[in-house]
């Protein structure tokens, strides 16, 4: 059974994992909003994929016999930017979810809390990627600079890898 700490820790991260989805959901109207349909499509793939992580917690404390408690989700920013500008925010914002499940990840093992250890280290392997997937992207868009032609490339990668 997890103890009350833990599992008020794992729902705020179920809350920080959705308010991720949110804030991808935000970037990708904002890349569509400027006709960067491949980005936002990517954004899109991303939002999606945080919602699957807050499930995941979520099963897991239910499986634990825990209690899910849902709070509200906060409000994400309208405005980015430019394409650096976003990438840059993507990368920033990853940085502070690795730092949440380490966070986490300390606290299971402060509590020795085996199963819940054994969970994070795939939350801890996921952000490894994802933190390297937006240093690439934003490196890729700080090479290409102001010019549109090599944004409309990159846009057009991005939303192939988003279909898969």
């Amino acid at each position: 059974m997890l103890s009350q700490k833990l599992q008020a820790a794992l729902n705020d991260q179920i809350n920080a994992e959705l308010a991720s989805a949110y804030v991808y959901l935000a970037m990708a109207a904002h890349f569509e909003a400027s006709n960067l349909v491949g980005s936002g499509r990517w954004m899109r793939r991303q939002a999606r994929e945080e919602v699957t992580h807050a499930m995941k917690i979520f099963d897991f404390v239910h499986g634990r016999d825990g209690r899910v408690t849902l709070a509200a989700v906060a409000q994400p920013p309208a405005q980015f930017g430019s394409s650096v500008e976003v990438w840059e925010q993507v990368l920033k914002h990853e940085k502070g979810v690795t730092d949440r499940i380490h966070q986490l990840y300390a606290l299971a093992v402060a509590e020795n809390d085996y199963p819940t250890q054994t969970m994070l280290h795939w939350f801890i392997d996921e952000q490894v990627e994802e933190e390297k997937t937006a240093t690439t992207i934003l490196e890729q868009a700080r090479m290409i600079g102001p010019s549109n032609s090599a944004l409309y490339f990159l846009d057009r990668h991005l939303g192939k890898e988003a279909e898969g």
